[in-house]
């Protein structure tokens, strides 16, 4: 399994959890608030039902106790206050955040130095005697102030954990099709090379000894071949490695030579296999690279090829004006077609179908169609067998 593969398998189940867990927590956390909330209604109902009960009771003591149970429910409801004289001195107290001792000057101190941030957002009340009453927010309000930092929180946490997963799948692919390329590189140079050995060996066999009496001039002339097989590798690698210079390239020469290499590779690459190539003779030129445009059109048909081996079949390639300033390319085999499976990441480094493949083979035709040309290509959804590649090449001018 590839680096990229695993991250998705690890990272994705875990940040599905972290959002789970944020959600879970945030629910838990507003439904405690809500229940807060509600109690404090029921107890501002109870409060008034008391007044009111104290207020048309003919029992004189009822005004009284009802006051008192008032002043209770005050303070069970956790709102913070403290009572001042007109010296300032503070006096009384009931739900602060820290212990504190009236009767002493520290304690006078402690206490004046939280009354002052308390006056900030809520200003003193002076009551019938003179008195000043100093009052904070009850816990609910606290507990609201928190939840959209936490969520905020939440959401940094979140995306934080999101872009590192992106770049670290990015590292990945990036790796990935590193790996593929070198890969390629190494499949595409070694069998001219050991074409070359071969030769090489056959130059220091005498005449007599060689088979078939082949002699020096062919000799010769199959080294020149392989040279020029490595000479168009290394060209092809060189120009897909940087920016390439953009010329028009006329359509029915470039199909000329890939149905040529094709046709004459056919018979080894796969027997049984017809390669058709209907491209009119009028349709407009595009801007490209002749070289890196048959590479990339090769790669498409090679995995047509793949998939038609063994069992034999039908190559189809078409090309016609597409709409607007594009050439449209149709690639069609008749094969088993690509699984499901693998569709959505049939052009993605190391995908591949085949056993033993390397899955560069796409994905190098989707980078010079679509990252060195600004075309596209792409699998056509076909309700029948077999696949039909799409690519999309810019006219020339347009």
């Amino acid at each position: 399994m590839t680096r990229g593969a695993l991250l998705r398998r690890a990272w994705t189940p875990a940040l599905a959890l972290l959002l789970l867990a944020q959600l879970a927590w945030f629910l838990v956390y507003t439904d405690q608030i809500v229940r807060s909330l509600h109690e404090n209604a029921a107890t501002m109902t109870r409060m008034f039902a008391e007044v009111q009960a104290g207020i048309t009771s003919e029992d004189p003591d009822a005004m009284f106790e009802s006051l008192m149970s008032l002043q209770q429910r005050i303070v069970d409801a956790g709102v913070p206050l403290a009572l001042t004289d007109s010296a300032g001195r503070a006096i009384a107290q009931v739900n602060l955040p820290f212990e504190a001792d009236l009767s002493t000057d520290e304690g006078q101190v402690r206490i004046q130095a939280w009354l002052a941030l308390l006056d900030v957002d809520h200003p003193p009340i002076r009551d019938f005697s003179g008195n000043l009453i100093h009052y904070g927010d009850p816990p609910q309000t606290a507990r609201l102030r928190w939840i959209p930092w936490l969520q905020a929180g939440g959401l940094i946490l979140t995306l934080m954990i999101g872009l590192s997963l992106i770049r670290a799948q990015r590292r990945a692919e990036a790796e990935r099709a590193w790996t593929s390329m070198a890969r390629e590189l190494a499949h595409q140079l070694g069998t001219p090379l050991s074409s070359l050995q071969g030769w090489l060996e056959l130059l220091r066999m005498p005449q007599e000894e060689r088979p078939g009496g082949i002699s020096a001039p062919d000799i010769g002339d199959a080294i020149e071949e392989d040279l020029e097989r490595l000479e168009r590798v290394s060209r092809r690698f060189e120009l897909i490695g940087r920016e390439s210079k953009l010329e028009p390239v006329a359509l029915p020469e470039l199909f000329d030579e890939l149905e040529r290499y094709i046709q004459a590779r056919l018979p080894r690459l796969g027997p049984g296999i017809r390669f058709v190539v209907s491209v009119p003779d009028d349709l407009p030129a595009i801007n490209g690279t002749r070289v890196l445009l048959v590479w990339a059109l090769e790669n498409v048909v090679k995995n047509s090829l793949d998939a038609l081996a063994g069992s034999g079949g039908t190559i189809e390639v078409t090309a016609q004006a597409g709409e607007g300033r594009w050439v449209d390319v149709r690639i069609a085999d008749d094969g088993p077609g690509v699984p499901l499976e693998v569709r959505d990441r049939i052009f993605e480094p190391g995908v591949t179908t085949k056993a033993g493949g390397w899955g560069v083979g796409l994905a190098l035709s989707r980078r010079i169609v679509e990252g060195v040309h600004g075309g596209r290509i792409q699998l056509l959804d076909t309700p029948q067998r077999g696949a039909v590649f799409l690519v999309k090449l810019p006219r020339s001018g347009g």
